[in-house]
């Protein structure tokens, strides 16, 4: 087994500014509809995250600029899948949403993690498709979501970078991304909503490992997508939904005892089909480079 560290040890956030377009898309611009976000709240949304991140977790922050040409690199979590020291490049299932790559690979390589790319493969890996928020990793094992953004071929490319770990394939059952339904609330805990599509990939991961994990259900679907982190100081973190956005799930995250809540709104990202996980990149390295 090649995990080095307690399960949810991180050292480094990275993050990604909210641009000037957040709530655009590149194309034909049809496919946010009339969803009205507004921006300047997004982004003191994503300033009480990371202060969050820096301050109460005790991370060191690593922030790439926003770019109004990538109106959605602040989802920074799709473009790549971290695991110890390996950093594997996504390929976001939209073709414009490739490039934002390149600043997120820069930050990798300047951390000396060990850079896969997923594009770089024989033929253009098959036709491959994967994006972070499909990807759950237990600390023991990978969960991919099959979903429309990311493929079969997607999640055979992470088994291949990874091999130290099992990888499992889920289908998405009525959520957009398998971290809309789900995440972890620490080693062994999987945080889920309740609703029936997310367990109907609940019961399928159940059957496709030989570990028990605990079950943390939330009534409401966005409150399911939390950050655990076991910060520097050792203690357990867990950022999740306020109550003014989830006021049904926050008694169940008081059943995690000895956490250090952390309440972070995420109202204007969650209406672009984003969550809290969205918005960052976790790294553990025991040194800095920067």
């Amino acid at each position: 087994m090649a995990n080095m560290c307690p399960y949810g040890s991180f050292t480094h956030a990275v993050v990604r500014g909210i641009p000037e377009t957040f709530g655009k898309t590149v194309g034909d611009g049809h496919e946010n509809g009339e969803i009205s976000v507004d921006l300047a709240k997004a982004q003191r949304q994503f300033g009480c995250l990371t202060g969050a991140l820096r301050q109460k977790v005790g991370l060191q922050l690593i922030e790439i600029p926003p770019d109004p040409e990538l109106p959605e690199s602040w989802r920074i979590e799709d473009v790549a899948v971290i695991q110890g020291d390996t950093a594997l490049i996504t390929r976001p299932f939209k073709q414009q949403r490739r490039s934002e790559a390149e600043a997120v690979r820069r930050v990798m390589s300047e951390l000396n993690l060990t850079v896969v790319e997923m594009g770089a493969e024989e033929g253009d890996s098959g036709g491959a498709t994967l994006e972070g928020s499909d990807v759950l990793f237990t600390g023991r094992e990978f969960f991919v979501g099959i979903s429309s953004h990311t493929n079969r071929r997607g999640a055979e490319v992470l088994a291949d970078t990874f091999r130290d770990f099992a990888v499992s394939t889920v289908p998405v059952c009525g959520g957009a991304r398998l971290k809309n339904i789900c995440s972890m609330g620490g080693p062994d805990t999987i945080i889920i909503s309740s609703t029936d599509g997310a367990k109907k990939t609940l019961r399928m991961m159940e059957q496709l490992t030989d570990h028990h994990y605990e079950v943390l259900t939330v009534p409401e679907e966005s409150a399911a997508n939390c950050v655990y982190i076991k910060g520097p100081s050792n203690r357990d973190f867990l950022l999740h939904r306020p109550a003014e956005e989830c006021p049904d799930s926050v008694s169940a995250f008081q059943k995690l005892q000895d956490y250090t809540l952390l309440p972070t709104a995420c109202s204007e990202a969650s209406k672009l089909g984003a969550s809290l996980s969205s918005l960052c990149l976790l790294i553990n390295r025991k040194h800095t480079y920067f």
